[in-house]
Protein backbone atom coordinates (compact mmCIF):
# COMPACT_ATOMS: atom_id res chain seq x y z
CA UNK A 1 0.00 0.00 0.00
CA UNK A 2 1.30 3.45 -0.92
CA UNK A 3 1.30 6.50 1.30
CA UNK A 4 -0.64 9.54 0.14
CA UNK A 5 2.50 11.36 -0.97
CA UNK A 6 3.86 8.28 -2.76
CA UNK A 7 0.56 7.92 -4.62
CA UNK A 8 0.48 11.63 -5.51
CA UNK A 9 4.04 11.53 -6.86
CA UNK A 10 3.45 8.36 -8.88
CA UNK A 11 0.32 9.77 -10.52
CA UNK A 12 2.03 13.10 -11.24
CA UNK A 13 5.00 11.36 -12.90
CA UNK A 14 2.65 9.17 -14.94
CA UNK A 15 0.60 12.18 -16.11
CA UNK A 16 3.76 14.12 -17.01
CA UNK A 17 5.06 11.16 -19.03
CA UNK A 18 1.74 10.85 -20.84
CA UNK A 19 1.69 14.54 -21.72
CA UNK A 20 5.35 15.21 -22.53
CA UNK A 21 7.05 11.88 -23.14
CA UNK A 22 9.70 12.45 -20.45
CA UNK A 23 9.73 12.44 -16.67
CA UNK A 24 9.42 15.66 -14.63
CA UNK A 25 12.39 17.35 -13.00
CA UNK A 26 12.96 17.20 -9.25
CA UNK A 27 11.96 20.86 -8.99
CA UNK A 28 8.69 20.14 -10.80
CA UNK A 29 7.98 17.17 -8.54
CA UNK A 30 8.83 19.18 -5.43
CA UNK A 31 6.47 21.97 -6.51
CA UNK A 32 3.67 19.55 -7.45
CA UNK A 33 3.77 17.89 -4.01
CA UNK A 34 4.39 21.15 -2.15
CA UNK A 35 7.57 19.83 -0.51
CA UNK A 36 10.32 22.09 0.82
CA UNK A 37 13.34 20.04 -0.30
CA UNK A 38 14.34 17.64 -3.04
CA UNK A 39 15.53 15.11 -0.45
CA UNK A 40 11.87 14.30 0.22
CA UNK A 41 11.41 13.55 -3.48
CA UNK A 42 14.49 11.29 -3.41
CA UNK A 43 12.96 9.30 -0.53
CA UNK A 44 9.58 8.97 -2.26
CA UNK A 45 11.16 7.82 -5.54
CA UNK A 46 13.30 5.26 -3.71
CA UNK A 47 10.21 3.91 -1.91
CA UNK A 48 8.29 3.65 -5.20
CA UNK A 49 11.25 1.85 -6.80
CA UNK A 50 11.43 -0.63 -3.92
CA UNK A 51 7.70 -1.33 -4.25
CA UNK A 52 7.97 -1.94 -7.98
CA UNK A 53 6.02 1.10 -9.20
CA UNK A 54 8.94 3.08 -10.67
CA UNK A 55 12.12 2.19 -12.54
CA UNK A 56 15.08 4.53 -12.90
CA UNK A 57 17.38 3.93 -15.86
CA UNK A 58 21.04 4.33 -14.96
CA UNK A 59 23.28 7.00 -16.54
CA UNK A 60 20.33 8.92 -17.99
CA UNK A 61 19.00 12.24 -16.74
CA UNK A 62 15.27 12.52 -15.96
CA UNK A 63 14.77 8.86 -16.87
CA UNK A 64 12.03 7.76 -14.50
CA UNK A 65 9.63 5.17 -15.87
CA UNK A 66 6.30 4.07 -14.43
CA UNK A 67 6.37 0.28 -14.20
CA UNK A 68 2.81 -0.09 -12.92
CA UNK A 69 0.03 1.89 -11.31
CA UNK A 70 -1.83 1.01 -8.10
CA UNK A 71 -4.23 -1.85 -8.82
CA UNK A 72 -2.55 -2.60 -12.16
CA UNK A 73 -0.41 -5.66 -12.73
CA UNK A 74 0.56 -4.64 -16.29
CA UNK A 75 3.15 -1.92 -16.87
CA UNK A 76 1.62 1.02 -18.76
CA UNK A 77 4.69 1.62 -20.93
CA UNK A 78 7.64 -0.71 -21.54
CA UNK A 79 9.20 -1.90 -24.76
CA UNK A 80 9.17 -5.58 -25.67
CA UNK A 81 12.62 -6.45 -24.31
CA UNK A 82 12.00 -4.69 -21.00
CA UNK A 83 8.56 -6.30 -20.68
CA UNK A 84 10.10 -9.78 -20.95
CA UNK A 85 12.74 -8.96 -18.34
CA UNK A 86 10.17 -7.42 -16.00
CA UNK A 87 7.84 -10.39 -16.30
CA UNK A 88 10.65 -12.82 -15.46
CA UNK A 89 11.52 -10.90 -12.29
CA UNK A 90 7.91 -10.45 -11.26
CA UNK A 91 7.37 -14.18 -11.49
CA UNK A 92 10.07 -14.95 -8.98
CA UNK A 93 8.13 -17.53 -6.93
CA UNK A 94 5.56 -15.06 -5.72
CA UNK A 95 7.99 -12.71 -4.01
CA UNK A 96 6.72 -9.18 -3.31
CA UNK A 97 7.07 -6.46 -5.98
CA UNK A 98 10.22 -5.01 -4.43
CA UNK A 99 12.14 -7.91 -5.99
CA UNK A 100 11.66 -6.13 -9.32
CA UNK A 101 14.25 -3.54 -8.41
CA UNK A 102 17.57 -3.60 -10.21
CA UNK A 103 20.89 -4.56 -8.68
CA UNK A 104 21.66 -0.88 -8.04
CA UNK A 105 19.84 2.13 -6.63
CA UNK A 106 20.50 5.83 -7.18
CA UNK A 107 21.39 7.74 -4.01
CA UNK A 108 21.46 11.54 -3.72
CA UNK A 109 25.02 12.87 -4.01
CA UNK A 110 25.55 15.78 -1.62
CA UNK A 111 28.79 17.13 -3.06
CA UNK A 112 32.29 17.09 -1.58
CA UNK A 113 33.13 16.47 2.06
CA UNK A 114 36.56 17.21 3.46
CA UNK A 115 38.70 14.38 4.76
CA UNK A 116 41.23 17.02 5.81
CA UNK A 117 40.07 20.52 6.75
CA UNK A 118 36.28 20.63 7.40
CA UNK A 119 34.12 22.39 4.80
CA UNK A 120 30.74 24.11 4.95
CA UNK A 121 27.59 22.17 5.71
CA UNK A 122 26.21 19.75 3.14
CA UNK A 123 24.20 21.05 0.23
CA UNK A 124 21.91 18.97 -1.97
CA UNK A 125 23.33 19.39 -5.47
CA UNK A 126 20.46 17.52 -7.09
CA UNK A 127 22.84 14.83 -8.36
CA UNK A 128 22.80 11.08 -7.86
CA UNK A 129 25.14 8.10 -7.88
CA UNK A 130 24.34 4.44 -8.58
CA UNK A 131 25.15 2.15 -5.64
CA UNK A 132 24.80 -1.68 -5.45
CA UNK A 133 21.74 -2.66 -3.46
CA UNK A 134 23.83 -5.29 -1.65
CA UNK A 135 25.88 -2.49 -0.07
CA UNK A 136 22.87 -0.96 1.67
CA UNK A 137 21.08 -2.03 4.80
CA UNK A 138 17.98 -0.57 6.40
CA UNK A 139 17.49 3.16 6.78
CA UNK A 140 18.09 6.18 4.59
CA UNK A 141 21.34 6.57 2.68
CA UNK A 142 23.20 9.23 0.75
CA UNK A 143 26.58 9.60 -0.94
CA UNK A 144 29.42 12.11 -0.59
CA UNK A 145 32.55 12.79 -2.61
CA UNK A 146 35.73 12.85 -0.50
CA UNK A 147 38.17 15.76 -0.69
CA UNK A 148 41.53 15.51 1.06
CA UNK A 149 43.89 12.85 2.37
CA UNK A 150 43.32 12.69 6.13
CA UNK A 151 41.63 9.25 5.95
CA UNK A 152 44.07 7.51 3.59
CA UNK A 153 45.25 5.02 6.24
CA UNK A 154 41.63 3.83 6.46
CA UNK A 155 41.66 3.27 2.69
CA UNK A 156 39.66 6.42 1.89
CA UNK A 157 41.31 8.48 -0.83
CA UNK A 158 40.75 11.90 -2.35
CA UNK A 159 38.02 11.62 -5.01
CA UNK A 160 36.41 8.50 -3.55
CA UNK A 161 32.64 8.38 -3.11
CA UNK A 162 31.53 7.26 0.35
CA UNK A 163 28.10 5.80 1.12
CA UNK A 164 26.57 7.07 4.36
CA UNK A 165 23.68 5.71 6.42
CA UNK A 166 21.90 8.77 7.76
CA UNK A 167 21.59 8.96 11.55
CA UNK A 168 22.58 10.95 14.60
CA UNK A 169 24.25 8.21 16.63
CA UNK A 170 27.42 6.13 16.27
CA UNK A 171 29.62 3.74 18.21
CA UNK A 172 33.13 4.58 19.38
CA UNK A 173 35.51 3.97 16.49
CA UNK A 174 32.91 4.43 13.72
CA UNK A 175 33.85 6.64 10.78
CA UNK A 176 31.19 9.32 10.66
CA UNK A 177 30.06 12.46 8.92
CA UNK A 178 30.37 15.03 11.70
CA UNK A 179 28.88 18.52 11.75
CA UNK A 180 31.09 20.84 13.79
CA UNK A 181 29.72 24.08 15.25
CA UNK A 182 26.73 23.79 12.88
CA UNK A 183 28.68 24.99 9.82
CA UNK A 184 31.60 22.64 9.17
CA UNK A 185 31.33 19.05 7.97
CA UNK A 186 34.08 16.46 8.03
CA UNK A 187 34.64 12.72 7.67
CA UNK A 188 36.50 11.32 10.67
CA UNK A 189 36.66 8.47 13.17
CA UNK A 190 34.60 9.25 16.27
CA UNK A 191 35.97 8.73 19.77
CA UNK A 192 34.24 9.77 22.99
CA UNK A 193 36.61 10.66 25.79
CA UNK A 194 34.76 11.46 28.98
CA UNK A 195 32.85 14.66 28.32
CA UNK A 196 34.74 15.34 25.10
CA UNK A 197 34.39 14.15 21.52
CA UNK A 198 37.51 13.46 19.44
CA UNK A 199 37.48 13.43 15.64
CA UNK A 200 40.45 11.31 14.60
CA UNK A 201 42.06 11.36 11.15
CA UNK A 202 43.60 8.25 9.62
CA UNK A 203 46.79 10.00 8.56
CA UNK A 204 49.71 10.54 10.92
CA UNK A 205 50.32 13.96 9.36
CA UNK A 206 46.97 15.27 10.61
CA UNK A 207 46.08 16.17 14.17
CA UNK A 208 43.22 14.82 16.28
CA UNK A 209 40.60 17.49 16.96
CA UNK A 210 38.80 17.48 20.33
CA UNK A 211 35.52 19.25 21.01
CA UNK A 212 32.91 19.61 23.69
CA UNK A 213 29.92 17.26 23.21
CA UNK A 214 27.58 20.10 22.23
CA UNK A 215 29.81 21.16 19.31
CA UNK A 216 29.66 17.92 17.30
CA UNK A 217 26.59 16.39 15.69
CA UNK A 218 26.72 13.02 13.91
CA UNK A 219 25.12 13.22 10.45
CA UNK A 220 25.61 9.56 9.48
CA UNK A 221 27.89 6.51 9.50
CA UNK A 222 30.18 5.27 6.74
CA UNK A 223 28.95 1.93 5.36
CA UNK A 224 30.63 1.71 1.96
CA UNK A 225 32.97 3.22 -0.58
CA UNK A 226 33.01 3.53 -4.37
CA UNK A 227 36.12 4.25 -6.44
CA UNK A 228 36.73 4.90 -10.13
CA UNK A 229 40.10 4.03 -11.64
Amino acid sequence: MLTRKQHELLMFINQHLEETGFSPSFDEMKAALDLKSKSGIHRLITALEERGFLRRRAHRARALEVVRLPGSAIPPRVDAAEEIAANVVQGNFGRPPKQEKASSVTLPLFGRIAAGIPIEALRDQGQGVDVPVSMLGTGEHYALEVAGDSMIEAGILDGDTVVICRGDSAENGDIVVALVDENEVTLKRLRRRGNSVALEPANRNHEIRIFGPDRVQVQGRLIGLLRSY
